[in-house]
C-alpha cells in the first residue's frame, strides 16, 4: 500500500511539472516589470547569479589553482581556490589606478608580460569587453608555461554591463560551440567547454536576483539551451615552449 501511494504521489508531481499555463493565464508576478529588480546584477541583494555558477566552475578545477598564478582585475579567487597551493600570486589590471596590480596591459597587446610565465591564469567576465578576443586569447597562450591553465568564464545571457560600455565597449556574448572554437585556435584539442543555467535561471539573472531570492536546487539545473554562463578550461601544450 505504501509503495502504490508513493508512485501515486510521485504521478501527480510528474503532472504539475508537465502541466503549462493556458494562452493568457500566465501570471509572472514581480516580474511583470519591464525594469529589473535590481539594476546592480544582484550584488545589492546578495550573491548573483553569475558569479555562483562562476564559483562552482572554479571550486571543480581548483587544483588547477596552483604554482604561478595570474588573475584579471583581483586575486580573490587566486586565494580562495589556490590556497596554498599557490606559490605566487599576480594581478593583470587594465589601467594605472590599482595600487595591488602587478602588470597594467591590455591583453591583446601585453607586451610587458613575460611568456612562459605562468601555471594558471584565471579570467572571469572579462573577455566580452575585448573587441579583439581571439588576440586575448593567444596571449593568454602566450603567458601560460606549457601544461599551464586557463580558466576562463564568458556570459552567454546578460544584460549590458553600462559602466564597461562607457570606458571599453562591451561586445560579446559566446555560446559553448564559439568558445571551444575560440580557443581551440591557439590551444588545439586541450579545450573543454561547459555551460550554466536554464531558463529559469536565465530570467532571474537578467531580471538582478541574487542566489539568496531563488530556489538554488533550480539553479543547478543544466540546460544547454539556456546558457546562462559558459566555462572554458584550456591546457597549453606540454610541448610548446
Amino acid at each position: 500500500m505504501k509503495i502504490k501511494q508513493i508512485a501515486n504521489d510521485l504521478r501527480r508531481r510528474a503532472g504539475a511539472l508537465s502541466r503549462r499555463p493556458a494562452i493568457g493565464g500566465v501570471d509572472l508576478g514581480d516580474l511583470d516589470t519591464i525594469r529589473p529588480i535590481s539594476n546592480n546584477w544582484g550584488f545589492d541583494r546578495g550573491l548573483p547569479i553569475d558569479r555562483y555558477y562562476i564559483e562552482l566552475f572554479l571550486s571543480h578545477n581548483k587544483t588547477d589553482v596552483q604554482g604561478h598564478v595570474l588573475e584579471v582585475a583581483d586575486n580573490r579567487y587566486t586565494k580562495r581556490y589556490g590556497g596554498d597551493r599557490v606559490g605566487k600570486s599576480d594581478i593583470l589590471y587594465h589601467g594605472t589606478d590599482h595600487p595591488e596590480a602587478t602588470y597594467s596591459a591590455d591583453l591583446t597587446d601585453a607586451a610587458s608580460i613575460p611568456s612562459d610565465s605562468f601555471d594558471c591564469v584565471i579570467c572571469t567576465q572579462t573577455l566580452q569587453f575585448i573587441f579583439d578576443m581571439p588576440a586575448a586569447i593567444a596571449t593568454i597562450h602566450r603567458i601560460l608555461r606549457p601544461g599551464g591553465v586557463a580558466l576562463v568564464t564568458v556570459p552567454s545571457v546578460s544584460r549590458i554591463a553600462a559602466p564597461e560600455m562607457a570606458l571599453y565597449g562591451d561586445y560579446w556574448r559566446l555560446t559553448t560551440a564559439s568558445a571551444q572554437r575560440l580557443f581551440e585556435d591557439n590551444f588545439g584539442g586541450t579545450v573543454t567547454t561547459s555551460s550554466f543555467g536554464n531558463v529559469y535561471a536565465a530570467a532571474a539573472f537578467l531580471h538582478g536576483l541574487a542566489i539568496e531570492d531563488v530556489n538554488r536546487r533550480k539553479l543547478d539545473h543544466n540546460d544547454p539551451n539556456f546558457q546562462v554562463l559558459v566555462s572554458v578550461r584550456a591546457i597549453k601544450d606540454a610541448t610548446v615552449s
